[in-house]
């Protein structure tokens, strides 16, 4: 391991809103913020979104820094990008932004029922050869359903015709309800209401990427309960 990746670990384990729970916490019920995340962690009662697999935070602290009245967590099990989010968070002095370190697959057991409000993926690793392992497979969608509100928002933005296209079977075989799905996001964006436009316009280090790179972004909303 880089002297770099070693420093940024040491460094994230001083801050108090990284969150680095054990398997062995987690196997066991033993994490006390499950069900307690506001009173525990933000200390206060306003809604909560999460970013899972957010690599570097950045939608995590973008929409934190546009909405200080809502609390976000991003997740993921990849440290050394995490730190990027966390470290800004910390120069900024934004407070509305935690960050949990682990795997997604984990995260109906860190979370109670009717615990989060929405949830964002940005370009999710799009498992062609594992569809099950897909962030928005049924198997991962049973997930969510345990831990979102009534009504909670679930985002897709990907540059990923294999993942996009597989969620579309997703939503059409399950019954998901889908508020807004397009193949182009940029092309369609002056259709969507302001807020909307607003929140899709921030943009990860894999979007600025792929974007570079000729890729079409897509984007879908869609509510599951």
């Amino acid at each position: 391991m880089s002297k770099n990746k070693l420093f940024r670990f040491a460094e994230m384990k001083k801050m108090e809103h990284v969150l680095e729970p054990s398997m062995e916490e987690i196997k066991n019920g033993a994490v006390d913020y499950k069900g307690n995340w506001n009173k525990a962690i933000f200390k206060n009662d306003n809604p909560i979104t999460l970013e899972l697999g957010c690599g570097k935070g950045e939608y995590a602290v973008g929409l934190a820094k546009k909405y200080p009245n809502k609390n976000f967590i991003g997740v993921d099990i990849k440290g050394a990008r995490m730190w990027v989010g966390a470290k800004q968070c910390v120069e900024e002095g934004i407070e509305n932004v935690v960050f949990l370190r682990t795997k997604i697959d984990f995260i109906d057991k860190l979370f109670d029922r009717n615990e989060v409000d929405e949830i964002w993926l940005t370009f999710s690793d799009p498992q062609p050869n594992k569809p099950n392992k897909r962030l928005t497979s049924k198997i991962f969608i049973d997930r969510y359903r345990k831990i979102l509100k009534p009504g909670g928002i679930i985002h897709l933005k990907t540059d990923s015709d294999v993942l996009f296209e597989s969620t579309e079977n997703e939503i059409k075989e399950h019954g998901y309800n889908c508020t807004y799905f397009t193949w182009d996001l940029y092309n369609d964006i002056q259709k969507m209401p302001d807020n909307i436009k607003d929140i899709l316009h921030i943009k990860t280090h894999y979007e600025e990427l792929f974007t570079q790179r000729g890729h079409q972004i897509k984007y879908c909303q869609f509510y599951i309960n």
